[in-house]
C-alpha cells in the first residue's frame, strides 16, 4: 500500500518574514522524501500589508511556482495555493477566485488585532482570555460559513502564546467544527505550533478527536517560512492523526480534492 507524503502549507520570501528560495524549499522537501508540495503565500490585502504578497506581486508569485512545477515534475508535484486572512471588508475577489489548487482560510486578527504577532503580546494583558478565545472561534465559524476556502488554517492558533481559557475548549469550538463539516472543508494539522511557546501542534488533539468524530478530513502542513522549516513535525502530525483514528488525508488539483493514505 503506497504512502504519500504531503506539506501543503509553506510560504516564500514575498511575505517579507520568510528566507530562503523557492528552489531550496523543494529541493529540502525532494530530501525528505515529500511527494506534494503546497506553496501557499500569505495573500495580498489592503491590511497588514508588510507581512504578505503584494497585488503587483500576485503573476510573478504565479509564474514562480507554476515554473517551479514543471521544473521538478519528476521528482515531486509541486501546488499553488495562498493562505487567505479572513478579514471582513479587506478580502479580495483576485484572490477569492484566483485560478489556483487550493486556498487556505486563516484568523490572525481579532478586530483588527494580530494576536499572534509577537509584537502586539500586550494585547492579551488588557482583555478577558475567554473573550478572546470566544471571539476568536466565532470569527474561525464565520470563515468556515463563507463557503470561499478549502482548508481551514491552525485551527486553534489563539492558544499560540499559552494564554489559555477557563472554559472547556470542546464548547468553545463546537459551532466551529459544526460549520467546518457543513463547509465541506478540510482541516490542516499544522506543525508551526511546536516551534511556538504553546509546543503543540494545530489543533490540538482533544479538537482533532471531536473533527475526526464529525469525520472532517484532514490535511498536513508544516507553514515553513525557512528552509529548515520545510517537512517540520512531519512524524508528529502523522502520528497524531493516526492516533486519533485517521489512515487518508486530502491533497488538491485545481480546488478538486483527492485522498491518499499517509
Amino acid at each position: 500500500m503506497k504512502t504519500t507524503r504531503i506539506d501543503l502549507h509553506n510560504h516564500t520570501t514575498r511575505c517579507n518574514h520568510a528566507e530562503g528560495t523557492i528552489d531550496e524549499y523543494i529541493q529540502r522537501a525532494i530530501e525528505l522524501g515529500i511527494d506534494i508540495y503546497g506553496f501557499s503565500e500569505h495573500a495580498p490585502m489592503d491590511f497588514d500589508e508588510t507581512y504578505r504578497l503584494s497585488f503587483e506581486e500576485m503573476d510573478a508569485y504565479t509564474t514562480d511556482i507554476l515554473q517551479a512545477k514543471e521544473k521538478y515534475k519528476k521528482e515531486i508535484e509541486i501546488l499553488l495555493g495562498y493562505e487567505v486572512d479572513y478579514l471582513p471588508g479587506h478580502m479580495d475577489e483576485r484572490i477569492l477566485n484566483a485560478k489556483v489548487d487550493y486556498l487556505i482560510g486563516s484568523v490572525h486578527f481579532i478586530d483588527k488585532w494580530s494576536f499572534d504577532n509577537p509584537e502586539f503580546i500586550g494585547g492579551w494583558k488588557n482583555r478577558d482570555i475567554d473573550e478572546i478565545w470566544q471571539a476568536y472561534f466565532e470569527a474561525t465559524t464565520a470563515m468556515a460559513t463563507s463557503g470561499k476556502f478549502d482548508i481551514v488554517g491552525h485551527l486553534d492558533l489563539i492558544k499560540v502564546f499559552k494564554y489559555l481559557p477557563k472554559q472547556d475548549i470542546r464548547l468553545l469550538a463546537k459551532e466551529t467544527l459544526q460549520a467546518i463539516k457543513k463547509s465541506n472543508m478540510v482541516l490542516e494539522l499544522n506543525a508551526a505550533g511546536l516551534r511556538k511557546p504553546v509546543t503543540e501542534i494545530y489543533p490540538s488533539k482533544t479538537l482533532l478527536e471531536a473533527a475526526y468524530a464529525l469525520e472532517i478530513p484532514i490535511t498536513f502542513g508544516s507553514d515553513a517560512h525557512a528552509v529548515e522549516q520545510v517537512g517540520f513535525g512531519y512524524d508528529a502530525v502523522t502520528s497524531l492523526a493516526k492516533e486519533v483514528g485517521y489512515t487518508k488525508a486530502v491533497t488538491f488539483h485545481g480546488r478538486d480534492r483527492k485522498l491518499i493514505i499517509f
